[in-house]
């Protein structure tokens, strides 16, 4: 008897190994953006462009938007802001399937809880190029912005284990973006 309960106990364990405990990520429907890459740069004239990634997995672009509205020092944006910014985007026509947006995600929670390199001076007149993730809080209404990695004239970068994986994905976009 000991024996049957030991194997059905062996049985069962192995099949939870097998099947794993793999989240089943929710996109919130009421968060309006998950992701942002955002170039800005000031020398020898004006450049500001980039693209944002909504939570349908649609890539809306912008280039030198006039009222755009940036984070604030915390990568925070009210609600409004963000629905401005929409505004001032245009749909590419790219667009992330769901399965693939749902996987990257699921990695915004861990990144906004780990912390960022100090920031280092790397070079002149490069810009800035930012990755960042969004978290939405309803209550206050609030987009809770992230670093996943700066680049350009200085750099930073978050010290999550996915940042990496993150990081190259968005960068895989832009450079997709920009061919088109």
């Amino acid at each position: 008897m000991k024996t049957i309960l030991l194997n059905i106990f062996l049985l069962l364990l192995s099949a939870f190994s097998i099947t794993g405990c793999k989240k089943n990520v929710v996109i919130n429907e009421k968060q309006a953006i998950l992701f942002q890459v955002d170039y800005v740069n000031y020398a020898l004239g004006y450049k500001h462009n980039g693209f944002i990634i909504d939570n349908q997995g649609n890539v809306l672009t912008y280039k030198n938007p006039r009222n755009w509205n940036f984070p604030d020092k915390d990568l925070n944006l009210t609600e409004n802001q963000v629905h401005d910014n929409i505004g001032y985007c245009h749909n590419s026509g790219i667009k992330i399937p769901l399965d693939e947006l749902k996987k990257y995600a699921g990695y915004i929670k861990n990144i906004s809880s780990s912390q960022v390199t100090a920031l280092k001076n790397v070079a002149a007149d490069a810009g800035s190029m930012q990755y960042i993730c969004y978290q939405f809080s309803e209550n206050p209404g609030i987009y809770k912005g992230s670093l996943i990695k700066m680049e350009g004239d200085f750099t930073r970068e978050n010290l999550n284990f996915f940042t990496k994986k993150v990081a190259t994905w968005l960068k895989n976009i832009s450079d997709t973006v920009e061919k088109k």
